[in-house]
């Protein structure tokens, strides 16, 4: 085993392991609570007078009537409260995880502002700039969600098919107890929807509090790309370190990852593959994406939570599901998760280069080699195989329906 897969540090836990990939009816106050925060985390940061802080209010609380609908009704004291200490666990989780790109992308942020605020005479234009990163703000978050909406009416279309589908996978005693197949996809569209707003806010309070530099924008950017290609080689540890304490301790499975494992398995619920809260916290103190320049944090969200939506897509047949979607699959096993399997943990990405034509060498690939071959991590940590009978069945899905 190599030390860059160090299960010391990977699957330490200084509270108590309680593995979890499912809500259970006894959850509820845990649930509430967990949207309340959800939502006084909205109200904070996007302010009252927003209307999507009145919008995920509604969402919320429509999610919390959701909650005894599909799982049922029981009550217990909140973890939060049963076990507070839990709390403090998973802020020494977050710390100890954090990687120098993300320090990084800050002290560009912090350095660029330090710069206008020694030298207002220069053109900064910084008023021009604000109206700028606000509208790509809103131009994401707009284009995001008419996509994700398309992807809703595509579901609302082929209910019976999504139904069918996942009566063939492990979601079949789920769907089985469930009163309508209709309110699952509503469900999984409002938890990508609440997922996409959190994880905004970071990004929001960023734009709203900083200054951007009109002169200084090609360096920055220039700065923040190389930064991004450095966080690129430590995401894969990076991310499987977060899932495993999403799945092993009972809290951050409560508080921050549940939501994401709530919703059925589509495209629906993409966004950076996180609930609500863990969003938020992912983009804080994680992910550097938020604190980059706000056209190239524009372009990355933008790529990365449609990416999200497409991968997330394990309904063949409904889209955006298309005629690539099984070629990806095979090189994302991340599909044989949501199949509520808790296995791989990691980003679960292996990419095969193509075969070079003879006489031809092949291409250099421009994935960091960390990245290109992710699944190491699970293959080191967890002795998951590449080659199982999980992702040939989940395969066989996409050969039967994919049309």
């Amino acid at each position: 085993m190599t030390a860059a897969a160090d299960p010391e540090f990977f699957h330490r836990l200084y509270g108590r392991k309680k593995t979890r990939i499912l809500y259970k009816k006894e959850d509820f106050l845990d649930y509430v609570l967990m949207s309340a925060i959800s939502g006084l985390l909205v109200y904070l940061c996007f302010g009252a007078s927003n209307v999507i802080t009145p919008i995920s209010i509604v969402l919320l609380g429509l999610m919390v009537i959701a909650f005894p609908l599909r799982h049922g009704f029981g009550l217990q004291a909140p973890l939060l409260l049963r076990r507070p200490q839990e709390l403090i666990y998973m802020v020494i989780y977050k710390v100890q995880n954090i990687r120098a790109p993300l320090i990084a992308a800050a002290a560009v942020l912090l350095l660029e502002n330090y710069v206008i605020y020694l030298t207002p005479e220069w053109p900064h234009y910084t008023q021009v700039m604000h109206k700028i990163v606000m509208w790509a703000f809103y131009i994401h978050l707009i284009g995001v969600t008419l996509f994700r909406t398309v992807v809703l009416l595509d579901h609302l279309r082929k209910k019976d098919l999504v139904r069918q589908v996942l009566m063939e996978t492990a979601w079949n005693g789920h769907i089985s107890r469930q009163r309508s197949i209709v309110l699952e996809i509503l469900h999984a569209y409002v938890t990508g929807l609440l997922s996409h707003i959190v994880l905004l806010a970071p990004w929001y309070l960023v734009i709203s509090f900083a200054s951007f530099s009109a002169i200084l924008l090609p360096v920055v950017l220039v700065v923040n790309f190389i930064v991004y290609q450095w966080y690129l080689k430590s995401f894969a540890s990076w991310y499987y370190r977060d899932h495993w304490l999403g799945h092993h301790s009972e809290l951050e499975f409560l508080y921050l990852h549940g939501p994401h494992h709530d919703a059925l398995p589509s495209g629906l619920i993409g966004v950076s593959g996180n609930g609500y809260l863990e969003g938020f916290v992912r983009q804080s103190v994680g992910v550097p994406t938020s604190m980059f320049s706000p056209i190239m944090a524009a372009a990355l969200h933008t790529f990365e939570v449609i990416g999200d939506i497409m991968y997330h897509q394990y309904i063949p047949g409904v889209f955006p599901s298309n005629k690539n979607s099984r070629k990806i699959h095979e090189m994302l096993q991340h599909s044989v998760h949501h199949m509520l399997r808790l296995e791989p943990y990691g980003l679960a990405f292996k990419f095969i280069p193509p075969e070079p034509e003879p006489g031809k060498q092949a291409r250099r690939g421009a994935i960091p080699p960390a990245l290109a071959n992710a699944v190491q991590f699970d293959e080191q940590l967890t002795g998951y195989k590449w080659d199982n009978p999980y992702i040939k069945r989940f395969l066989e899905l996409f050969d039967k329906y994919q049309k």
